[in-house]
């Protein structure tokens, strides 16, 4: 019994030692014990929480409210599944100008999870860093959207570390890096590669399409062995001049969208058919504004889920435009099949639906 007892004390002991660790931007930060309540600073990372934590919103102390904005079916696919998620307390709406610092020092969370770069607060909020860790809420900035490659996996294993579930962060981190150097290796063993332009937009409804510039979804493409036209752009995202991208004629065109049916733009997700995406997707390439485009004359047409561009997710998105940009060399990848294993293997909420497609010819 004795020994029992000193075993279990000694467990306790371990289990409330400080964690220490550095965020992205370099911020050392130290919270006692793992945290229990958290404050999501973009409320679509509650993805990101599901691949660690069985119940993540459970621990979720409050959200801004862009998930149920962007989430399309997803997002009611985690309400029927976690009811209580009705019950979070929103910090903001969407938008940093939105959130409340005073509500979010009201909830007392354990820690706030903001992104580097994000919609909600992110590495330049100083105001709301300053007035946080003033009332003693420390806060760790993540990053999936503004250099992925690089921050990916420190971010996973940050979040191993600050919720103690290290274990399922490492064995994410392993699948990934798996499935990442396996395309490298592939890229690395090819002499005088041909990149073909890649024009990417993301539709975000009636507004005009963004593109990915040097950042963001950009680096996806450059990654595969692409030639992304929009690092033109000054930043991560913006907006192409379309007198610009008709003049380089891409030889690959990608869209990315949240849509759910009956909205405008791409409609492709959670719940989604074949049918629905495949209708959605020849609207979006018969606009006069992208019919002169040679890739879509020629039908190299593809998409995809939007929400990858901010979420570890991401490599099931790299596998897709490996394979549409070197079929030659990675035709036998299967985008749909390293959601399947991700779903088997880690999302607390499968992926159900169609987040890949290429127009059928």
């Amino acid at each position: 019994m004795a020994a029992l007892l000193l075993g279990v004390a000694c467990f306790l002991q371990l289990q409330a030692q400080p964690i220490t660790v550095t965020d992205v931007v370099g911020r050392e930060v130290t919270i006692p014990q793992p945290a229990k309540r958290v404050i999501l600073g973009e409320g679509r990372q509650l993805i990101t929480l599901s691949l660690l934590v069985p119940d993540p919103v459970a621990i979720t102390a409050g959200w801004t409210g862009d998930f149920s904005k962007s989430g399309g079916l997803l997002y009611e696919t985690y309400r029927k599944q976690f009811p209580a998620l009705d019950n979070i307390p929103l910090i903001g709406t969407s938008g940093k100008e939105t959130v409340s610092t005073e509500q979010i020092i009201s909830l007392k969370p354990d820690l706030a999870i903001f992104g580097a770069g994000s919609h909600g607060p992110d590495a330049k909020s100083a105001d709301i860093i300053r007035q946080l860790e003033a009332a003693g809420i420390p806060i760790v900035f993540i990053d999936f959207r503004l250099h992925p490659f690089k921050n990916t996996v420190p971010s996973m294993e940050l979040l191993g570390k600050v919720l103690g579930r290290e274990a399922q962060a490492n064995a994410y981190v392993a699948f990934y890096n798996r499935r990442m150097n396996h395309i490298q290796g592939i890229l690395a063993r090819q002499q005088n590669l041909k990149r073909p332009k890649v024009y990417m937009e993301m539709i975000r409804g009636t507004a005009p399409p963004g593109s990915p510039g040097k950042g963001n979804l950009g680096e996806y493409i450059e990654f595969v062995g692409g030639n992304n036209i929009g690092t033109i752009l000054p930043g991560e995202v913006g907006t192409l001049n379309m007198e610009y991208v008709i003049s380089e004629q891409p030889d690959i065109y990608v869209a990315t969208g949240i849509a759910k049916p009956g909205e405008d733009g791409l409609v492709i997700g959670q719940g989604i058919s074949t049918y629905q995406t495949q209708e959605s997707l020849a609207n979006l390439i018969a606009r006069p504004v992208v019919s002169p485009l040679n890739a879509i004359k020629e039908k190299k047409v593809y998409a995809m889920w939007h929400l990858f561009y901010d979420s570890p997710l991401n490599i099931a998105a790299v596998e897709a435009l490996a394979k549409w940009t070197h079929p030659e060399l990675f035709g036998k990848l299967q985008p749909h099949g390293v959601l399947k294993e991700i779903n088997e293997r880690f999302l607390a909420i499968p992926l159900k639906g169609v987040y890949f497609a290429e127009l059928k010819k």
